[in-house]
């Protein structure tokens, strides 16, 4: 699991770095500011937990279900909340905004609100 932290945690950040520049160049005329403020909310978001899975697998053995729990919460959690909003924004541009997406970003964010309750468990859990 530390492996899978790792590598998602690094291609996360890849990515991040790709598409901001892709976001912030190539689709700078088509997008309205507030498809460019998403779309960046996006990117900060997939950075943040890109982050976060590197330094989990770092300083975590992540062999506990709440660990493995947690790295899920966190890359299926980063991958829907954030790609989802990359669809919405550029679907939008087109002028045939995929309204099926919008469910999915809630969706993503709560995933990502537990990954971080779970990481205050393993905390609260060492010194309570």
């Amino acid at each position: 699991m530390v492996l899978v932290a790792q590598f998602f945690g690094a291609l996360y950040g890849l990515l991040a770095i790709i598409l901001g520049a892709f976001g912030a160049h190539a689709l700078k005329k088509s997008f309205s500011e507030e498809q460019r403020k998403s779309f960046e909310t996006g990117v900060k978001y997939q950075m943040y937990h890109a982050l976060v899975l590197i330094m989990l697998g770092f300083n975590f053995n992540l062999d506990t279900p709440p660990q493995k729990y947690m790295v899920y919460c966190f890359l299926i959690g980063a991958f829907l909340f954030s790609f989802s909003i990359y669809g919405l924004a550029l679907s939008a541009s087109k002028g045939k905004k995929w309204s099926f997406l919008g469910p999915i970003t809630p969706l993503g964010g709560l995933l990502l609100v537990v990954g971080w309750g779970l990481l205050l468990y393993q905390f609260v859990g060492r010194y309570f």
